[in-house]
């Protein structure tokens, strides 16, 4: 498709180059954004009952009980000593029916994925660089401590990892064999800290990775976001991006008729042909779909991604990002980006220190 009409239109089209800083700026804020305006309605798989519950979300939203498709009542962690103990006063909502899985949480507030994203560009900006060490003990620290976040939700990474620290594991080998698109937003700060060091860049994000996210199914998806992100940062458009990917089928999550699927209803696309749910063989390429679709148009793709519900906290902010990177941060509506409420701190965007 690259050189048709169609494209040579589009390119002609394109605003002038966004500032670094912008682009930057825009994946911080799309990675939050997309995981806030998703929050009160993750995991709804029920789509009708999402809009029954909350109507056509376009704005952020308080959550609110019941939640219909919660299978917390099906969840259980159970510390083996305080070394494991990260759900704290939440403990009691476990395994009780209709809980949502946010449900402490206020409008334009994020996830507790989003909340170890701020832990990680703290650590970036204090050490100039990608710690493994610094990042543990903070993440170590924060999750033990109780009242450091209102999440009730507490993914299945984090208890695999705390189990094992429990035991006694070096921190560093806490990580089990992982398959789901939450381990892949905090490679974002990561990715555009080290911008200008690809080398480094696809390093240290799985690095990152492997401290929680065990496995070459992740490595796949990692391997894939990171190169996508380095090029649009750089200024490469993101949807001339994906359709090289998608000729060059370098990576087998771009082996799918993506470009059969763009005339196609979303929910045709993400919920039909591919699962809402949080397994990346499918949420990766769902928000594949989502970004060459929604390429310039950040705010629809991030409501669409929120009202096709299942696990699109993550996929919103995997998405967010990458449209974020796309369109600069002024792309994003002004009520999304002030109605966060904890937006993401400044990271250092001169990057290391040579």
């Amino acid at each position: 498709m690259e050189g048709t009409p169609e494209t040579l239109k589009l390119s002609s089209e394109r605003p002038k180059p966004l500032s670094d800083e912008s682009r930057c700026r825009g994946a911080f804020y799309g990675l939050f954004i997309g995981d806030a305006l998703a929050m009160p309605v993750h995991w709804y798989y029920d789509t009708s009952a999402l809009r029954r519950d909350y109507g056509r979300v376009v704005d952020y939203l308080a959550p609110k009980n019941p939640h219909p498709d919660s299978i917390l009542w099906r969840s259980s962690y159970r510390p083996l000593n305080e070394k494991g103990d990260i759900l704290h006063d939440q403990a009691q909502y476990w395994g009780k029916r209709d809980i949502h899985y946010h449900q402490f949480l206020e409008a334009g507030e994020n996830t507790l994925n989003l909340k170890l994203c701020t832990l990680l560009m703290d650590s970036l900006n204090a050490n100039k660089g990608y710690s493994s060490d610094d990042y543990l003990k903070r993440y170590i620290a924060f999750m033990t401590t109780p009242g450091s976040h209102r999440d009730t939700y507490v993914e299945e990474y984090h208890r695999h990892f705390f189990a094992n620290f429990a035991k006694g594991k070096s921190p560093h080998q806490c990580g089990v064999m992982e398959k789901h698109i939450g381990g892949l937003v905090g490679l974002v700060p990561i990715v555009v800290f080290y911008r200008r060091f690809p080398p480094r860049a696809r390093e240290a994000a799985l690095e990152h990775l492997a401290l929680t996210h065990l496995g070459q199914k992740m490595a796949m998806a990692a391997e894939l976001l990171v190169n996508l992100l380095l090029e649009v940062l750089s200024g490469k458009p993101l949807r001339e991006v994906l359709l090289q990917q998608i000729r060059d089928q370098k990576n087998p999550l771009y082996g799918l008729p993506y470009l059969q699927w763009l005339d196609d209803p979303d929910d045709a696309v993400v919920g039909r042909r591919l699962s809402t749910a949080c397994y990346v063989e499918d949420s990766v390429p769902s928000v594949l779909y989502l970004a060459l679709k929604y390429h310039d148009e950040p705010e629809k793709g991030l409501i669409v991604n929120t009202n096709l519900g299942g696990d699109n906290v993550h996929r919103g902010a995997v998405l967010g990002a990458l449209l974020g990177a796309e369109n600069g941060l002024e792309a994003f509506p002004s009520r999304w980006v002030k109605g966060l409420r904890h937006p993401p701190p400044d990271l250092n965007l001169s990057g290391p220190v040579q």
